[in-house]
Formats: C-alpha cells, structure tokens, sequence
C-alpha cells in the first residue's frame, strides 16, 4: 500500500478500543489520534484502553484538538447507532476533509428512512472530495450483504429470510445490557416504548436488499419481544429468575404488494446453546447456507471495520454503502 494510512479513533468505548487494537496489529497503519468526551479518559495515553504495554503517544482529546492539528487520512468513528445523533460529528470530520469508517447502523443504508440527512452527509463528502461509510456485522454484512451476495448464482429470486441467533453471554457486557438480560418483562416494555431496547439496523439491512433486488418495499416491520427464562440460569455468575428477560427477539419483514418477500430474525439472548446464522433464498435454484456457532459480532463488527479503512481511502468521493464499494477482505499489509 505504499505510506502508512493515518488513522484517528472517534469514540474510545469498548467497540472503538479493539478497532484500536486491530488497527495497531498491521503495519500499514498509524494511529495519529483519539477523541473522546469522557472526563476519565481525556489527557489519557490511548495504549491504557487497548492494554499494550508501552505507551503509543496517542494521547486521547477532544474533537477540535485532533481534527484541527492532525493529518488524518481516516476518521473511525464509533459513537452511536443513531444517525440523527452522529450526523453533526460526521459532517465535522468531512469538513475537514477526512473520510470515515463508522459503526453506526443507521448509516449503513440511510437513502429510505433518512433520505434528507442522507443527501447532506453525501454532499458534504462529495464538496471535501472525501468519502464516508457504514458499515459492520449487522448491519454491513451478515443479514444483507452476504445474502445479496449469494443471490448471484440464481436465476430468480421469489424472497430470503435470513437468521442470526446469539448466545448473548459471550458478548460484551454492554451488549447484554443493551438486550436487556435480567430486566423484568414490564422493564423490557417499557425500554421498548422509550427506543432505548432494540437491535438496530433490521429496517436498513430490508432496504439495501431490496433496492438492489429492485423489490419495492411498500411496508416494513421491526416487531420487538423478550426471550423469557423459563428457568432459573446465571449469566457472568449473576442469577437471571425465572420470568425475566433472557434477551431480545427482533424481527424485521418485507412486503411488497402485500407478500412477505424479506424477513430477518435476530435473537441475541442468554443460554442459546446452538447459535447460528443462516441465509434461506427461495428461487432458481433454492439456497441454504448455514454458519454453524454464528460470527462472533464484537469481534466481525472491529475487523470488517479496519479491513475497510483501505477501501475508503481509495474510492469515489460521497456517501457509500457496502454496496457501493470493492470487496472488502482481510489483509495482512
């Protein structure tokens, strides 16, 4: 790849330290900055969140300080699933003529449920001649991309149902907080209702297939329920009673003309014993590929991520989804 590719971090949670420590692992890479608001990390040396033993000199700052005094080629930024909420951080890193990577699911296929904040985040990208990407397991690669992509030796395709179930107490304790494990029913309900408990992306990942499908999608769903224990079990050495939430269970449809054409199931909760991820495609021929034990989501989300930074860097200005792009693989230089 010729020169190092500049890299700052934009978000210093659990998701954006591993990116870190992905990106440290490869040669081609330099972190030359980290943002973050948290008091408890500002002035800190980033290498006391990625856990290597030296220190790396990349001292974790507020916004203004890196994007005014740093030459970044890449900004990963990793602050929320909300795209309403990211999109002034967004628009202040293209400004300064940086791309952008990101983990924010709503920014993974925006052009349906936020077509006019779409529009300015792509005419920002396109005026600083940048280009700006979201993208991650899910949203960005298991229940879209993948499936479209085994859509290609068919003839015809009549719907795809896609699956992704977790056992979500090997995922990061954030995670099992965020699918409500231990939570009562009414709790989960009312988490629901306020839009702080769900699995976000399903409406997006519906909406990439279909517009490369050419399916009008006339209706969509995003239906929201608990796993509930049916027994006692322990979660991380804590007792989840029987009656309380073990998780969450989403699932996302597609109709057009009144079928059902695209459905996504996603549970992600305690105890699965069995987890998977399986892409269903009805049509010429009928396919059924099955990920037996599932695609760990921490650890897929970081490394699709930083596979990505390359392919960024090199593509047309504006803004892209991952059907837009070059294959992204894994690289080792």
């Amino acid at each position: 790849m010729g020169k190092k590719i500049k890299v700052a971090i934009y978000g210093v949670g659990p998701i954006g330290v591993k990116i870190a420590q992905y990106i440290l692992e490869r040669d081609c890479f330099d972190i030359v900055g980290a943002i973050d608001i948290d008091p408890e990390k500002l002035g800190k040396d980033l290498s006391e969140f990625t856990g290597f033993s030296e220190k790396k000199g990349i001292t974790i700052q507020e916004a203004g300080d890196v994007l005014d005094k740093k030459k970044i080629d890449v900004m990963v930024l990793t602050t929320t699933s909300s795209l309403i909420k990211i999109k002034p951080q967004i628009l202040e890193v293209l400004n300064c003529g940086i791309n952008i990577v990101s983990t924010c699911e709503e920014l993974s296929y925006p052009w349906i449920t936020y077509p006019e904040i779409a529009r300015e985040i792509d005419r920002a990208a396109k005026n600083n001649n940048v280009s700006v990407l979201g993208t991650g397991v899910n949203p960005g690669f298991l229940m879209d991309f993948l499936p479209l992509i085994l859509t290609g030796v068919c003839q015809n395709v009549e719907k795809i149902r896609i699956e992704r179930i977790q056992d979500a107490s090997k995922r990061r304790i954030p995670f099992q907080q965020k699918v409500g494990i231990g939570i009562t029913v009414e709790e989960f309900n009312k988490r629901v209702k306020e839009g702080t408990l769900r699995h976000v992306g399903l409406t997006e990942s519906i909406h990439m297939i279909a517009s490369r499908m050419g399916w009008k999608m006339d209706i969509t769903e995003d239906i929201i329920e608990p796993v509930i224990a049916e027994e006692d079990i322990t979660v991380g050495g804590k007792i989840v009673e029987k009656g309380r939430v073990l998780g969450v269970k989403q699932t996302g449809k597609g109709f057009s003309k009144g079928e059902e054409l695209i459905t996504l199931l996603f549970i992600a909760a305690a105890g699965i014993e069995e987890p998977y991820d399986r892409v269903i495609i009805k049509g010429t021929p009928d396919i059924e590929s099955t990920i037996k034990g599932g695609v760990n989501g921490d650890i897929a989300t970081c490394a699709i991520v930083t596979n990505a930074i390359p392919v960024v860097l090199k593509t047309s200005p504006g803004l892209k989804t991952m059907l837009d792009i070059e294959p992204i693989t894994f690289f080792v230089k």
